[in-house]
């Protein structure tokens, strides 16, 4: 069944390139969150919001007293600030930059991290179609990087079925080998054990993964538990959200304003300090999950 409230549009567009190969695509999620949903509650059942606190004086801070450190060694913070931030973040583009093609089975599935599907875009289905085609047909995968809300994604393309998805790989210092948890070198194990286990996981042999297998059975047994409560009415709560504050309402006031007026920047929300973009960003999503 098709998902509902947009979840099956186009969040980001560009170009695959390589060579003189351009084809343009456009990005969307393979992945949704699951899960039981649960929220943390006040006694009295109000959402819970959570904010930033000093642990010397047990003093709440505002979004404008906080500023972001860089640990040098244990202790010891070198204050990084917006502007500097903003200036280290990679060139905007809308290129997925294709490095080289790897065969797709020497990628260790312990590097990917997040899935996405490409999409043809505008008038690239035949050239999309053939570029799927011919890396299914190689079993090549393409290592590629490209830019996504100011930061440099690194990911692998792998085209099956005539879909390519783009897979968000982790970095090499992001990955821990065996010997760094503990794990003891290969062991030499006796042909009759060797024979034993073939034969216990022959038994158990499928023909392919059965996507029902993987149902999240204990969120369904959440679920299941909060309706039969609802039913009796049992524990419900009712609470009255709370009114938005001021700075969220002049916030959005200065954004349609730049949205009639294109071209024109829009003012600063009162509060908001000069370079203090990702803080303002950052204020807003607090605001949401508090309500």
């Amino acid at each position: 069944m098709p998902e509902r409230n947009g979840a099956n549009r186009a969040f980001w567009s560009g170009t695959v390139s390589f060579g003189l190969v351009s084809v343009p695509v456009v990005l969307m999620p393979a992945n949704r969150s699951g899960g039981a949903r649960l929220r943390m509650l006040a006694p009295d059942g109000t959402p819970l919001a959570r904010h930033y606190v000093c642990p010397r004086d047990e003093r709440a801070l505002a979004d404008d007293d906080i500023v972001r450190g860089y640990e040098v060694r244990r202790g010891k913070f070198v204050i990084v600030t917006d502007e500097e931030l903003d200036a280290l973040e990679p060139k905007k583009s809308r290129e997925i930059d294709l490095r080289e093609f790897v065969p797709a089975e020497a990628i260790d599935p312990i590097y990917f991290e997040r899935a996405y599907y490409l999409a043809p875009a505008d008038e690239s289905a035949k050239a999309y179609a053939l570029l799927a085609s011919v890396m299914e047909r190689t079993k090549r995968a393409g290592i590629a990087t490209f830019v996504m809300r100011g930061k440099e994604y690194l990911v692998a393309l792998v085209a099956e079925r005539g879909i390519i998805r783009a897979v968000t790989m982790r970095f090499a210092d992001e990955v821990r080998s065996a010997r760094d948890v503990g794990l003891p070198e290969r062991p030499r194990t006796p042909a009759t054990r060797v024979r034993a286990f073939a034969r216990a996981i022959g038994a158990h042999r499928g023909r392919a993964l059965d996507p029902a297998e993987l149902e999240d059975t204990h969120a369904e047994r959440v679920a299941e538990l909060a309706k039969r409560k609802l039913k009796r009415h049992e524990d419900v709560v009712r609470v009255e959200r709370a009114e938005e504050p001021e700075e969220e309402i002049d916030l959005l006031d200065a954004l349609r304003s730049a949205l009639r007026a294109p071209g024109r920047a829009p003012a600063a929300a009162p509060g908001r300090r000069a370079g203090g973009r990702r803080r303002t960003r950052k204020a807003t999503r607090r605001k949401k999950r508090a309500a």
